[in-house]
């Protein structure tokens, strides 16, 4: 290329994205190597967490904002500038840049949107513990929660779940599922202020990460499992050990729906071969309890089809009732 034609050339922008959920200078190799190679590199937000590191890392890093006009000038000459976008990811800027483009009385510089860090899965879940943080100091109503106030809404959040399970309702399933966790972050947070055993999130995350790698040895492990079977006899072994009951009844919530209660026992009696007659007796109770008893031996889950039958005989009173349009209880 001659001197002239270099002189006229557009040049190039590239728009630099990066994410606040990755540590500061961990950077991708091909946008280390368009910092590098850049005539400019500019930041609209001085305080970007990324600027540090650039500049530690012999980056010149000037602190403007650009119009789209002036972007386009300061890369005449074939010169290539890099924006190193804030969190709102420029949107002004893109905007002013497609409408010179769209005008066709500009030569555009090449742009390149360049990814310079990617969120890793679970990235979302800082966002949520930052929020809780927050709310949990601003918020008057969130801030004088405590476990024992919150302990109903854990139970009605499960409930809506499985709810949302049972009808086959995907994005209800994805909120739900975000409600339930709401509950695990803030239970975390208020236990964060605990004066005699704190802990928080990553504790409670830890433990789980511990349970469930110490629960699949043929996973994480030497063991082996081929089937279904072999995982659970894997994990009652492994859930014994740690345990260490007395009895099969210990772990087993009594505040459990009743039918999900007597299945509950009848599943520890039956696992750990227990030879445990029912007791008899008079009255629909007894009777409730043979029925989870042999629901729980047959493979069927008393609840759910309890459940089931339930919400037939709910359409069927809605249909006496003349009422046919889909039902969605709220409270």
């Amino acid at each position: 290329m001659n001197a002239n034609s270099s002189a006229s050339a557009p040049g190039r922008i590239v728009l630099l994205t990066t994410s606040h959920r990755v540590a500061p200078g961990l950077l991708s190799w091909p946008a280390w190597q368009a910092l590098r190679s850049a005539d400019a590199v500019l930041c609209a937000d001085g305080a970007h967490p990324q600027v540090p590191y650039l500049r530690e890392a012999g980056i010149a890093v000037t602190e403007a904002s650009p119009t789209a006009e002036e972007l386009v000038d300061a890369c005449a000459g074939d010169r290539t500038v890099v924006v190193v976008a804030t969190g709102e990811g420029e949107p002004a800027l893109t905007d002013g840049l497609a409408r010179l483009a769209g005008s066709g009385r500009v030569q555009m510089p090449e742009l390149e949107l360049l990814p310079a860090s990617y969120d890793l899965p679970g990235a979302r879940l800082l966002d949520l513990v930052q929020v809780m943080d927050r709310i949990r100091a601003e918020c008057p109503w969130s801030s004088r929660q405590t476990h024992e106030g919150l302990a109903k809404y854990g139970i009605e959040e499960a409930y809506e779940l499985v709810e949302a399970i049972e009808a086959g309702d995907r994005e209800e399933l994805r909120e739900e599922l975000g409600d339930v966790l709401l509950q695990v972050v803030f239970h975390s947070r208020i236990a964060e202020e605990d004066a005699d055993a704190p802990f928080s999130i990553d504790d409670v995350a830890g433990g789980i990460v511990t349970k469930l790698i110490h629960r699949h040895p043929h996973v994480f492990g030497e063991e082996e499992a081929e089937t279904p079977e072999d995982v659970k006899a894997h994990w009652l072994r492994t859930k014994a050990e740690e345990k260490q009951r007395s009895s099969v009844t210990e772990g087993v919530p009594l505040g459990q729906p009743g039918l999900a209660l007597a299945a509950k026992l009848a599943s520890r009696v039956r696992t750990a071969g227990l030879d445990v007659p029912l007791p008899q007796g008079d009255g629909i109770g007894y009777e409730l309890l043979d029925l989870a008893a042999r629901a729980e031996q047959a493979g069927v889950d008393p609840e759910a089809a309890l459940r089931a039958a339930a919400r037939t005989y709910r359409d069927a009173i809605r249909t006496a009732e003349g009422v046919t349009a889909p039902d969605h209880d709220t409270e």
